[in-house]
């Protein structure tokens, strides 16, 4: 089979398509012939050596969408399948054309939802719901604030916030990305480098849930909450450090939860899924590009241009 790889650390360059054996499945596994995936701030991490990796050479790729290739543990021949954990599956991780991931792992995709569509909520759903469900316990009627809506993440939670039935703020940092925000149904958008974001939101009354993405935005999350509200630390887009008043957060009684690295159930992936097939949400995909073209979308994923996920597609 073929798999994009890289066998040292450095930049996109590294990322070679190679031959390699295929992958042979445990009993547990499902074998899938992978049709897409994605391009995740990990993968460059990875790439170039901030974050370890288990084995040199490697094939990123935390998720994949593909056509079960023989039929094993209930999945059937030809049915479409994904999994938000490509990473542990036998071959690599989705940048390889083949792997065999564990049945427990796996999704069905419904009819009338693409492979593209599939992996573009992959992760990045499994993340979002983790975050406004399994640790934020949001509920009907609340108020949420998302950080990055643009993102694979952010856009996502912002869809499922407001199916769930509450009120959500966003952040967006130029026009075109905000006008895309309330389009996917944000009630409010602030532009993060004109206006004080927690000030907007105290004038709304503050909120009662935060999904922190950034990071270094933490105080300014503590600042937005009303009392007793709960800020779920997912990711740290604009660095690992943040600087907090502790009288703030203390009088405030907010609880700060660390949530990175979640998954949703496969279960609750097939929830979101559906949702896709019911038109009730839409994964943002920002480009479709040939897996070969891999070290080209690690460049446009680093520029911070996109809005909503890049996908990486296998041609056979």
């Amino acid at each position: 089979m073929k798999a994009v790889q890289f066998s040292h650390h450095g930049g996109p360059e590294v990322l070679q398509m190679q031959d390699v054996a295929d992958p042979t499945p445990a009993a547990t596994d499902v074998l899938i012939e992978v049709k897409a995936t994605t391009v995740n701030h990990l993968d460059l991490f990875q790439r170039d050596g901030s974050r370890p990796v288990p084995t040199l050479p490697f094939t990123p790729g935390l998720e994949a969408a593909g056509v079960v290739i023989s039929e094993a543990n209930g999945f059937h021949t030809e049915e479409h399948v994904l999994t938000a954990r490509a990473a542990v599956a036998k071959g690599g991780g989705g940048y390889a054309s083949k792997i065999a991931a564990p049945a427990s792992d796996l999704s069905r995709i419904p009819d009338g939802v693409s492979f593209e569509q599939a992996v573009a909520v992959g992760l990045a759903g499994s993340t979002a719901w983790t975050a406004l469900y399994y640790s934020g316990r949001l509920q009907k009627g609340e108020k949420v604030l998302i950080w990055a809506g643009s993102s694979g993440v952010g856009s996502l939670a912002i869809q499922l916030a407001k199916h769930t039935g509450a009120w959500v703020a966003t952040t967006a940092s130029s026009d075109k990305r905000a006008e895309t925000m309330r389009q996917l149904g944000a009630d409010l958008v602030i532009d993060h480098r004109k206006q004080d974001v927690g000030k907007v939101l105290q004038e709304q009354g503050g909120v009662n849930l935060v999904i922190e993405l950034v990071g270094t935005s933490l105080q300014t999350s503590l600042n937005a909450c009303a009392t007793d509200g709960r800020v779920i630390l997912i990711g740290n887009l604009g660095g690992q450090k943040a600087e907090v008043d502790t009288q703030s957060w203390r009088l405030k009684r907010v609880s700060v939860i660390g949530a990175g690295m979640a998954h949703a159930t496969p279960e609750d992936e097939q929830k979101m899924l559906q949702l896709v097939a019911d038109k009730a949400i839409h994964p943002l995909i920002a480009k479709v590009m040939p897996v070969e073209q891999a070290a080209q979308a690690h460049e446009l994923l680093h520029s911070g241009e996109p809005q909503g996920k890049i996908v990486l597609t296998h041609s056979s």
